[in-house]
């Protein structure tokens, strides 16, 4: 498109003045005196400037009844000539606008009347005078432009018409002249300004100039209001120069056609394309309602409320069957031209019922949008039904709506209404094909994040039934944890942590993390919690329990992956602490290395070997042994807890220990200390956290013996139970050890290997262990009627809490532990 000239620029050809050739102009001020008098009109009535000029404009009518002009838009004509109207007498109706045209009677200067078109704008065409400008539609015969193709010229399917090298209309089709409401008569002589009066009809004039100074074709775009049109319509101009045979310019051809429906079809593409980019966004239901609200406001509607059904916030599923009247919906989201939402008769997150027949529960019913021209008796109507909406409607002038249901994938969700009460023109066809597209597209996005929000509540509540309700309670170690799943739209994840007693008082703490989200990460997490604490109840060392966790996973692995190709894997951090040694053995699967906090309040990494993740089966697990004052703190975390997308891994880590290295009353309130000080308000993974203060067992809660290989060591090994259990006042216990030693010590002096020892713990239970360097273990068989053995470990059962054997490097322990807590 050509640009247009520079209003601002100096012009080439100035404008024709009043009484240029061929035009009958005269000036008339605001008392209906004549003040200007051009040579067009003293051709045209026979007066000379000097006859006229000072004299009452009226003098000049004709005492005759004019019929007024077909199609006149400058809203009055001179039917009553015996009298004058509008300002000072100077013509009819000139007081009622800033112009006027239609068919007035003047005498001429011989006596006989004349008949003319006249044409009254307010003001001169210049600087001068403030007044009328008079301009009659009588010029001489204008030049010939046209060639003789009239025919096509006439019929034309835009509008079209020719104008002189002053810029005067020469000839205009029937389009033009349907455009202008005026005879092509009417127009000739005239200007587009004068014919047009808007201010986008000096731009095209310029556009013209420019046409006859440069002799090249141009167009441009522009919009006008048709005469009797309340609205502007879109237009694209073309202008291109008229040349004689000899190549002179002879005028300008304007072509014009009307884009109005372009332009709108336009536009509603764009507001779709707005629509889904912005719908598309979220996963939140209020949300969702706002933007559609927001969209539609105000470029379709001057207000628009969304409802939704209430069993979308409550989380159920959606109702069986037909919905009946009336209805109930929730208050998502509205939105207004007017500030406040004055319309609105509910507010946000308000509930409404919609009663029978009325027009949103029959828009659901019914299950298609529909649209209202609200007059007085659809008005009256719904006031029977729904007084208080009704009401509204009346009190803000509201002349037309549109109710859409929001249905997606066959399930209702709600409605969508869309009101005009300042926008003077009403909804139409394509209006409300919009608004059904626009909340067509709501509806899906509404229905996706039920889905979400759905299978999300389905993961957290799979996820809590798998994570520890309690943790035990542990002589070794005191326990606080907290778990944080992530932000709604990163999803359930797969981090877990677990607190166990393992034999001999000692405890075991583990934190992992799943790859991935979702129900899988949620049921694979729950698969290595459970075969964690399997592992532990057998006592595998830290490093071969990581390394049959990696086992099982790598299996796990094969086999998910013939049915779906999604990431998997993990990583394990499992620490057992003996409260008797004090001695702490950690082994870690690709997981952040633990902290631990001295009594004295320093905060430090431990660097344990940081083995490969679970699931790539490639080199052992090694374990890292280190002592650990009573009174220590285990941090254990994984890598959401530091990790973030405003901080560097490194920032975190320090972050947390200098939160760690504070003083806190407990061990709750420190979690509570990193927890606020560490994830972001909306953290893209889980976060687990467990923190663990190691406990003593002392020399006068444990009782050692070294036996020797040989049958007399066992009496004398019941005679020093006996001792030790009467000094720690447990006597009614005493009976049930020597049972449990002499059967133990036998064993190991008969099938184990020295060095064989005898250790009591005095714990919540009783611990008995006997240790020996042979690695057999042993296990329990169904004696014979006759069989003089082999009912010893079937007594020790009996007459036990629980039992067990674990190995180490120099071979192995069995251990009982008895209930003494009535003792």
């Amino acid at each position: 498109m050509t640009t247009p000239p520079d209003p601002t620029a100096p012009r080439v050809r100035p404008d024709p003045p009043p009484g240029a050739p061929g035009l009958a102009t005269a000036t008339v001020d605001d008392h209906g005196v004549l003040t200007g008098w051009s040579e067009g009109a003293r051709r045209l009535l026979g007066y000379r400037a000097e006859e006229v000029v000072g004299r009452p404009a009226a003098e000049l009518r004709a005492k005759l009844r004019p019929e007024p002009a077909a199609g006149d838009s400058g809203g009055g004509t001179a039917r009553d000539s015996g009298g004058d109207t509008g300002e000072g007498g100077a013509g009819p109706c000139l007081a009622h606008g800033p112009r006027w045209s239609g068919r007035i009677a003047l005498c001429h200067r011989d006596g006989h009347p004349l008949e003319v078109e006249l044409l009254a704008h307010r003001g001169p065409p210049d600087d001068g005078p403030a007044g009328w400008l008079l301009v009659s539609a009588a010029p001489p015969e204008p030049q010939e432009l046209v060639t003789p193709a009239d025919h096509a010229f006439a019929q034309c399917p835009c509008a079209l018409a020719l104008f002189d090298t002053e810029l005067r209309l020469a000839r205009a089709n029937a389009y033009m002249q349907a455009a202008t409401a005026r005879s092509e008569e009417q127009m000739r002589g005239l200007r587009l300004t004068e014919l047009v009066g808007h201010g986008e009809s000096d731009r095209v004039e310029r556009a013209m100039r420019r046409v006859l100074e440069s002799g090249e074709r141009l167009e441009l775009e522009t919009r006008l209001r048709e005469p009797g049109d309340r609205q502007e319509h879109a237009w694209s101009v073309s202008l291109a120069p008229l040349a004689n045979r000899t190549g002179g310019l002879r005028g300008v051809c304007f072509a014009a056609r009307d884009t109005t429906a372009e332009q709108e079809a336009r536009q509603r593409l764009q507001l779709l394309n707005e629509a889904g980019a912005r719908l598309g966004s979220h996963l939140d239901l209020d949300r969702i309602a706002q933007e559609l609200a927001e969209v539609a406001v105000p470029r379709l509607a001057d207000f628009a409320s969304v409802d939704l059904l209430t069993f979308l916030h409550e989380g159920d599923e959606p109702p069986e069957g037909p919905l009946r009247e009336p209805v109930t919906l929730r208050r998502a989201a509205h939105r207004s031209v007017l500030d406040g939402a004055p319309e609105a008769l509910a507010d946000v997150g308000d509930l409404a019922t919609h009663p029978p027949h009325s027009p949103t529960a029959a828009c659901l019913l019914r299950g298609r949008a529909a649209r209202h021209q609200v007059t007085p008796s659809l008005l009256a109507s719904w006031e029977n039904k729904d007084p208080g909406r009704a009401a509204r409607i009346r009190e803000h002038g509201v002349h037309s709506v549109i109710v859409t249901p929001m249905r997606a994938r066959g399930v209702t969700l709600g409605t969508a209404l869309f009101a005009r009460h300042r926008t003077p023109a009403p909804f139409t066809d394509d209006d409300t094909l919009l608004a059904e597209e626009l909340t067509a597209r709501a509806a899906v996005c509404v229905d996706n994040t039920r889905r979400y929000l759905r299978e999300r509540r389905t993961a957290e509540a799979l996820q809590r039934s798998l994570l520890p309700q309690r943790l035990p309670e542990l002589t070794a170690l005191e326990i606080a944890s907290r778990y944080l799943p992530s932000g709604a739209w990163a999803g359930v994840g797969g981090d877990w942590f677990d607190a166990m007693q393992l034999s001999g008082a000692r405890a075991a703490v583990v934190v992992g993390d799943v790859v991935g989200r979702g129900i899988h990460a949620a049921a694979t997490m729950g698969r290595l919690r459970t075969a964690v604490r399997t592992l532990a109840d057998i006592d595998l060392p830290p490093g071969e329990l990581l390394t049959h966790l990696d086992d099982m996973v790598t299996r796990l692995y094969t086999d998910e992956r013939t049915e779906r190709f999604w990431s998997f894997g993990a990583t394990c951090l499992y620490v057992v602490y003996d409260p008797v040694s004090r001695r702490c053995s950690i082994a870690a699967a690709g997981h952040p290395a633990p902290l631990v906090i001295s009594p004295e309040g320093t905060a430090d990494v431990l660097t344990p070997p940081i083995g490969p993740p679970l699931g790539l089966g490639e080199l052992p697990f090694e374990i890292m042994e280190t002592e650990l004052p009573e009174g220590s703190i285990l941090a254990l975390y994984t890598n959401g807890l530091i990790n973030g997308r405003e901080r560097e891994i490194g920032d975190g880590l320090e972050t947390l220990r200098d939160v760690l290295s504070r003083p806190a009353p407990s061990l709750d309130a420190l979690c509570d200390d990193v927890l606020r000080a560490l994830p972001s308000a909306h953290t893209d993974d889980d976060i687990a956290l467990l923190l663990a203060r190691t406990r003593a067992l002392h020399s006068d809660r444990v009782a050692t013996w070294d036996i020797p290989a040989e049958a007399p060591a066992v009496a004398e090994a019941r005679r020093s139970t006996t001792e030790q259990l009467t000094d720690w006042g447990l006597e009614e216990a005493v009976f049930t050890t020597e049972l449990i030693v002499s059967e133990l010590v036998t064993n190991a002096i008969r099938y184990g290997r020295p060095p064989i020892r005898l250790r009591l713990i005095r714990d919540r239970d009783l611990i008995c262990e006997v240790s020996d360097a042979s690695s057999t273990a042993p296990h329990m068989r169904r004696a014979r009627v006759f069989d003089e053995g082999g009912r010893g470990l079937m007594l020790v059962a009996q007459m036990a809490t629980r039992w067990g054997t674990r190995q180490s490097t120099d071979g192995k322990t069995i251990w009982v532990e008895q209930d003494v807590s009535t003792g």
